[in-house]
């Protein structure tokens, strides 16, 4: 939403942004923390800039160390993938900037008419930089086969020896929640680079793409 010229939130809290985003967690470790505080809290995601997303308490203490005092450990992720984000302006055309937890095809249901993609290059949200959610390794996309030396991230069959499946049975909710907590996983095992299956399919599979093209991409 826009933010007007009064607005009370900080610019650091913007991102140098004209606008902001509100979430309503459903977690009700999160839904406490709001009510115990009572009122809004602005925060970061829980690692370091540009590397893959913490989807456990323990991923985001090893990214933070000690640079935060305390973590509240709700769980592992359920869904695995950051928020959906969607800019409506003031004509009402709804623009997809970040694919997510909830898929085109559900927004285009709600709004009645196709999402516009954003202007190219533009970065308007969180997570649109070109290179983003990367592990130290190299990625390599749509790899059919697990080349030697490369561990590998399988999807729609069983993992091949030293690598790991998202979903052995190609079940994209289960290769969401397991994506992040993969790629650190593979990437904690030295190789110098990560080759991934192709991952077909619309909905949660256009929000997998999407962070796998952005931690191929050149840093």
């Amino acid at each position: 939403m826009p933010r007007r010229a009064e607005s009370p939130v900080a610019e650091l809290a913007c991102a140098g942004l004209a606008t902001i985003a509100l979430r309503s967690p459903s977690h009700p470790l999160a839904r406490e923390l709001l009510t115990a505080f009572g009122g809004p809290v602005v925060a970061p995601s829980a690692n370091r800039s540009g590397h893959v997303s913490a989807t456990t308490a323990a991923h985001a203490a090893a990214d933070l160390g000690d640079v935060v005092d305390l973590i509240l450990d709700g769980g592992a992720s359920d869904v695995g993938l950051e928020s959906t984000i969607v800019a409506i302006d003031t004509e009402g055309c709804a623009t997809l900037l970040l694919s997510g937890a909830i898929g085109r095809e559900a927004i285009e249901a709600t709004t009645g008419a196709p999402l516009a993609a954003p202007a190219s290059g533009a970065i308007a949200a969180p997570g649109m930089m070109e290179s983003h959610y990367a592990p130290r390794a190299r990625i390599v996309l749509d790899a059919s086969t697990a080349p030697p030396g490369a561990a590998y991230l399988a999807f729609g069959a069983p993992a091949p020896p030293g690598g790991l499946t998202l979903s052995a049975s190609g079940d994209l909710t289960e290769a969401a929640a397991n994506l992040y907590a993969h790629l650190r996983a593979l990437d904690a095992t030295g190789a110098d680079t990560i080759s991934v299956a192709p991952i077909p399919g619309s909905g949660l599979a256009e929000a997998i793409r999407d962070r796998l093209a952005r931690a191929a991409a050149p840093r």
